[in-house]
């Protein structure tokens, strides 16, 4: 349960330090583009390797302030990203919606309740040769769900070897049979529990690794002939190799 959340926190993090790195990668790449740029003459015709001179000065002139705007307005996570940390900011839906009530129509008491459940999650990572695929959170075949407690809350447990089996059960209604095809052979499946706050529910995801599907080259599939169908006017064409 805790490594769940500390794995979604380290991967919300990261997802934003590989977000800001982006955006700032971007804003210096236009920085240099536009002073290489306004260092040509104007109507400079580039190369292959770099781009010309601006078409007219008017386009000239804008992008000099375009430049100066880029430059003293450049984002105050720079320094910080670039020392390897990340700066936070309130953002996303949520956060959207905090501001705009009337908007998202909701209330601040209803909007309060998202902001919390949206922290209410329990999720673990499958492991393969488990039984059932996973150790921290278990789905039988038949529905039953329960959870392997750490050792501070090994009293709350109502089952033996510190699980705790919760009273509803669960069913997949979409690649039901799948997943029951992997948890049969204790293949990993990852688990994530989560709150629905507008059915007032709790959810159970089921997620797993699709491995690639081998392709043959197109020159292999032509080997042994080809047989194509047009399904609008129901023609059969074949062809040699």
């Amino acid at each position: 349960m805790g490594g769940g959340i500390t794995k979604a926190t380290h991967d919300q993090w990261t997802l934003s330090l590989r977000a800001q790195l982006a955006r700032i990668q971007g804003l210096e790449a236009g920085v240099r583009t536009i002073a290489h740029r306004l260092s040509l003459p104007v109507r400079e015709e580039g190369t292959k390797r770099a781009p010309g001179g601006y078409r007219t000065r008017q386009e000239w002139f804008a992008k000099t302030r375009r430049l100066t705007c880029l430059r003293t307005g450049s984002p105050s996570g720079v320094p910080t990203a670039r020392q390897g940390g990340c700066a936070w900011y309130e953002a996303g839906r949520l956060a959207r919606n905090r501001h705009h009530l009337d908007q998202a129509q909701l209330t601040e008491a209803a909007w309060r309740q998202q902001w919390e459940a949206s922290r209410w999650f329990l999720q673990a990572d499958g492991e393969s040769g488990k039984r059932f695929g996973s150790e921290t959170i278990r789905l039988t075949p038949d529905g039953e769900v329960s959870i392997k407690l750490p050792a501070q809350l090994a009293h709350l447990a109502n089952a033996g070897h510190g699980r705790c089996v919760l009273t509803g059960t669960v069913a997949f209604h979409h690649r039901d049979e799948e997943w029951a095809d992997r948890v049969a052979v204790n293949r990993a499946v990852a688990y994530r529990i989560h709150l629905d706050t507008g059915r007032g529910r709790w959810y159970v995801t089921a997620s797993w690794t699709i491995p690639p599907v081998k392709t043959a080259a197109l020159a292999q599939a032509r080997a042994g002939g080809m047989i194509g169908v047009d399904n609008g006017c129901g023609r059969w064409s074949t062809r040699s190799p």
